[in-house]
């Protein structure tokens, strides 16, 4: 299967959503089970963002997978961008 970059920027003044529906994308991430790494991005120390590296078997897959998310869902995000993302290292 070919992986998936989920990448996205929070709202402006989202943290405070952010950490309300963190268990809920947590458990999502879990229940889900296509998730290859996942992490905030960061600005200034701060989370500001999300990079989701999905292991889906399409783009339709990875697309659908992030319109579930609880962090999508309860409007946390300013974007989200889709790529097919290739590993080489690590």
């Amino acid at each position: 299967m070919p992986y998936f970059a989920v990448i996205c920027k929070d709202k402006d003044g989202g943290l405070p959503l952010r950490q309300e529906n963190r268990p809920a994308h947590l458990d999502y991430i879990e229940q889900t089970g296509i998730v290859f790494m996942a992490g905030p991005l960061l600005e200034d120390g701060n989370m500001a963002g999300s990079l989701v590296i999905l292991d889906a078997p399409d783009l339709a897959a990875a697309e659908a997978w992030a319109e579930g998310d609880p962090y999508a869902r309860a409007g946390l995000f300013d974007s989200v961008s889709i790529r097919e993302w290739k590993k080489v290292i690590g």
